[in-house]
This record gives C-alpha cells, sequence and structure tokens, in this order.
C-alpha cells in the first residue's frame, strides 16, 4: 500500500481473525479464487438469470476475466477503491468479480442515490474510478457522476455501462473494456482479510457511513449465515428483490457465488408483479427482500388464487417486521419467513427455518438466535460497555467472523461505534432470554427506515434549515402499513408564510437530496417541544402526528 492511499485497518484482533481461518469458519480464500474454484467445479451451471437471459459460470468467468484486463490497463490495481453504480444484472455481477480478481476495493451504490451523495461516497472513499449506468428508469448516472471529475482529484475514470450512442463525452464505454483478452489475464492474490468490498449505510449519521469489509468476511461470516438456511447443501437459487449494491445484497455475488456456487435472479428494478413473475418463472430457493416488497406482492396475490411455488425461505430484513406480514408472508408462499436482523455495520442474527412463522414477544418479531459463526451477540451497557446478564436490556454488540475491518475514511465513528476489543455498538437496544434468543426492543439511535431504506434525519434537517421559509426543523419518522415509516417534517416557519411540503421537495432536489429522502408529512408548530436535556422531543412530536388530524 502506497503511503497516499486511504488506509483500511482491521479493528479486530489479528488472532480471533487467524482464529476462524484454522477452525475452518472462514475459506482464507479470496473472494475470486473462490469463483474461480466454483466455476472449475461445475462449468456449465447457471450463474445468473437477468433480463438477458441465462448465464453460466464459464461465459460470467471470461468476461470478468476480460473487465479485469481492461481495468488492469487503466491502472487499477490492488487497494484501489473503485465505484460501482449500476443496476442489478450481470454488469454489476461481472463488476465485482472483475475487482476482486484485481484485488481492488469495490464500493458499490445502488441506483438513484443522488449526485450529492455520491459525491460524499467517492470523495471520502479517494475512489480512483467508478462504473455507472448510463441511463436507468430516468437517471442519468454516468453523467452526473463524471461532472464530478473536477472535484474529485483522485477519481481518474468514468466508465459508462450503456448503449452506443449513449455514452457522455469524457467517459470510458465499458462495452469496450470487457472486449480484453481473458486469456492473458493473472488474477491477483489479495489476503483474505484484507479489504474486498465497502458497504454503504446511511445509519443514523447525517452523511452515509462506509463500512470495509474483508474477503473472509463476506465469503466466510456472511457466506455462514446464507449457509444456515440451506439445509441440504445444495447451491442456492436466490432472487434478489433488494440491490446488490445494498449491504443486503452482498449477499450476492460473494456469497451466492462464490462461496456457495448458486445462481442469481435479478430483477433490474423492483415491481411487485415482476417479482412473483420471477418467483413463478424461475423457482428459487431462496427469496431475499424488504417487508414493504412482500406487503405489495401480497397486495398483487389478494384474490388471484394463483399459488406460487413454494421456495425454502423467504429472507426478510432491513426494516422490522410485522406479525401480520410475517404470517400473510407464509401462507402465501408456502415456506417459511425468516426474520433477518442485520446491518451493514456488522450484526446478523435471524429466526431460521424451524417456524414457518418468526416467533413474537410483547415487542413483536423476535430477531432469534445468534450465531457464533456469523456475529456473536451481547447486551451491554450504553456507558461502560460492560457485559449484562441475560434478561436485562442494553445496547445490542456485536463481533465475529462477519465483522467489518474499520469504518472508511471516518476515524471518529470507529471511535463511537467500535470498542477498544473490537466489538460493533448497534444503537439497537435489546436483551437476550434464558434460552439466549434475542429480542430487539428499541434504538438508541434516531434513523427512519422506510420500505427497508435507511434515512438519516439528520441529513435532511442539515438541508431543511436552509429553506427561506424554515426557522427551526425536526424530522421523525411515523408509522405506516406499508412503508414501514415514512418521514415527516416538523418546521417551525420562518415569517408569516408556513412553508409547503412540495416547497420542502423542491428545495430537497435543488440541493441534490435524492427522492427517496424527502419528507411525505408536514408539521407546522409555533416551537419545537424540548426535552429536559434540551433537546428536540421527537417522541412528543411523534405523537402530535400519529393522534393529530392537522396533517398538511
Amino acid at each position: 500500500m502506497t503511503a497516499d492511499r486511504l488506509e483500511l485497518r482491521d479493528l479486530l484482533p489479528a488472532e480471533l481473525r487467524r482464529a476462524w481461518v484454522v477452525d475452518g469458519t472462514c475459506p482464507d480464500l479470496d473472494l475470486y479464487s473462490l469463483f474461480r474454484a466454483r466455476q472449475i467445479a461445475d462449468l456449465h451451471r447457471t450463474a445468473v438469470i437477468d433480463a438477458k437471459g441465462k448465464l453460466c459460470y464459464t461465459a460470467l468467468d471470461r468476461k470478468v476475466r476480460a473487465l479485469a484486463t481492461g481495468l488492469r490497463d487503466l491502472g487499477i490495481g490492488p487497494g484501489d477503491v473503485v465505484g460501482v453504480q449500476l443496476p442489478d444484472g450481470r454488469a454489476s455481477v461481472i463488476a465485482d468479480l472483475a475487482l476482486a480478481a484485481l484485488g481492488a476495493v469495490s464500493l458499490p451504490f445502488p441506483v438513484g442515490r443522488g449526485v450529492l451523495e455520491a459525491e460524499c461516497l467517492l470523495r471520502r472513499a479517494e475512489a480512483v474510478a467508478v462504473i455507472a449506468a448510463t441511463e436507468h428508469r430516468a437517471f442519468r448516472h454516468a453523467a452526473d457522476l463524471h461532472t464530478l471529475s473536477g472535484s474529485l482529484p483522485r477519481l481518474r475514470h468514468v466508465i459508462a455501462a450503456g448503449r452506443p450512442g449513449t455514452l457522455p463525452d469524457g467517459t470510458i464505454p465499458l462495452a469496450q473494456l470487457l472486449r480484453g483478452d481473458p486469456g492473458g489475464f493473472v488474477p491477483a492474490r489479495p489476503d483474505p482479510d484484507s479489504a474486498a468490498r465497502i458497504l454503504v449505510s446511511s445509519g443514523s449519521e447525517a452523511e452515509p457511513k462506509m463500512i470495509a469489509y474483508s474477503h473472509n468476511a463476506l465469503a466466510g461470516g456472511r457466506g455462514n449465515f446464507l449457509a444456515s438456511l440451506i439445509p441440504d447443501g445444495t447451491p442456492p437459487r436466490c432472487l434478489f428483490l433488494v440491490p446488490l449494491a445494498s449491504a443486503f445484497g452482498s449477499n450476492g455475488t460473494a456469497v451466492t457465488l462464490a462461496r456457495h456456487g448458486g445462481t442469481l435472479v435479478l430483477l433490474d428494478h423492483f415491481t411487485a408483479d415482476g417479482a412473483l413473475a420471477a418467483v413463478r418463472e424461475h423457482r428459487p430457493t431462496h427469496v431475499l427482500g424488504v417487508p414493504t416488497m412482500v406487503r405489495m406482492m401480497l397486495e398483487r396475490l389478494d384474490g388471484s388464487g394463483a399459488e406460487l411455488p413454494p421456495p425454502t425461505a423467504l429472507v426478510l430484513g432491513g426494516a422490522p417486521l410485522d406479525e401480520t406480514t410475517a404470517a400473510a408472508a407464509a401462507q402465501a408462499f408456502g415456506c417459511p419467513v425468516v426474520n433477518l436482523y442485520g446491518s451493514a455495520d456488522g450484526v446478523n442474527c435471524h429466526t431460521g427455518l424451524g417456524s414457518s412463522v418468526p416467533p413474537t414477544d410483547g415487542s413483536g418479531v423476535v430477531a432469534g438466535h445468534p450465531d457464533p459463526r456469523v456475529a456473536e451477540i451481547r447486551i451491554a451497557d450504553p456507558e461502560t460497555h460492560e457485559q449484562l446478564p441475560d434478561g436485562a436490556v442494553g445496547e445490542i454488540i456485536s463481533r465475529g467472523p462477519m465483522t467489518p475491518l474499520c469504518y472508511v475514511g471516518a476515524p471518529e465513528l470507529d471511535a463511537r461505534y467500535r470498542t477498544p476489543d473490537g466489538w460493533v455498538r448497534t444503537g439497537d437496544l435489546g436483551y437476550l432470554d434464558a434460552e439466549s434468543v434475542l429480542h430487539v426492543v428499541g434504538r438508541l439511535k434516531d434513523i427512519v427506515i422506510r420500505g427497508g431504506a435507511n434515512i438519516s434525519p439528520a441529513e435532511v434537517e442539515r438541508e431543511l434549515t436552509a429553506h427561506p421559509q424554515v426557522r427551526d426543523v425536526a424530522c421523525v419518522g411515523v408509522p405506516d402499513p406499508l412503508m414501514g415509516e415514512r418521514l415527516a417534517a416538523c418546521v417551525v416557519a420562518r415569517g408569516p408564510q408556513a412553508p409547503t411540503l412540495a416547497s420542502l421537495g423542491e428545495h430537497l432536489t435543488g440541493r441534490g437530496l435524492e427522492r427517496r429522502k424527502h419528507p411525505e408529512r408536514l408539521l407546522v408548530v409555533a416551537e419545537l417541544p424540548l426535552t429536559a436535556a434540551g433537546k428536540p422531543d421527537r417522541a412528543a412530536l411523534r405523537r402530535r402526528l400519529t393522534e393529530s388530524s392537522a396533517l398538511l
């Protein structure tokens, strides 16, 4: 690693990482080597099914090697960070594996993320290149990202994926790089405990968090999570309703393909009808999504009378799962519904295949039994970090084979969310019962989860304070039967005229904040209520929003 390259250091004790290799918990191979072994073992197994059709492991490997050759010719090599903003499909899988084969670090983020957030990610990660779609559902990501070149001195290349004639000037066609000679490529052999991928989570910060994961943490820790849901060891056939570029989607290329030799069934964007059609046509063994998506699918199924081919499991994460959705999904899909409690920060716990409907307690669906081959979980005092006894409510902390290396370009987050011996502080409150089952009861940190996507109120508030008609603002989440939560803006007006919800949205668009983060409710108040500590009383605002009929 050169002196000026981004440092991604492991905050876990080295002896722990080595112990998980010695006992077989982690494979101790880089992701491309794992994928290559799967390809050699079954040359013609289908690797990807997308809008273009089927792609077998051997054809995929040729494309991966060709792209890796083209990227290497651009000067991209071990340790370089490369952004990837592509819809789900073979191109995103090829990019993932090609970067792994080079020993580079992939920084994927979903299509639809705005240029403001993309600039933040690429700058803080010191990315040297980015691969982006020229057009996808009205987005022009390659052109938008090319405009950042002047403000990002480390960003040398914008690689555009799209039809000929649509490529922005100054970008490099992905198709051109895919014409490289796959036969002459010699893959790198990066340290399996070195960084392979950076996961992005908006979390509770005003800027999105980036978390570096090693090859072993992805294929080993996260790979063990999926292994626990494959009862007979048969290579899985996974329908991903979430973006592969999300934290949840990191179970795609690195886990489904490289670790388990399975098949990815991919939609370039989610619709309920498209997802149901994919279940019927491709008969996935595992369907992975967020509760909101399943609620949309259940609405389309109501009254249709058409049965679905039952998967092995319906795996739902990214947002709290309610009992009604879980029961309806189990009946409609004819398989166990698995409640996944997890995050990009390095926590994972799920309810498994033991029951068709996840168990519940007084606060809702429980999180399940922690698996030490994935992530050990403890309950700690939020102030002292001392371990608490069973039954005591405290902060959920996690450490295990899937634990990430560190936060990227944010030592203050390492100090805040990692303990000296490497445990990850989740900011969530919970307890372990007498059977060591994890129950999640609340959150220390303030985020809004809308349809499985995290929204940071602090980020939205920061942009809204620049609105000429806003004197003060607090953003909170309000319950919603479809999306789980929606964001509400509680505003103290500046001057006699209060802003409208539409004007707030126009303002946020002008400041580069993508639509998914815009408030969907507005409450105008004379003053923000305060807690005894002098902070905005978000709980009181939330109560007013849910109880009052005076929503504007």
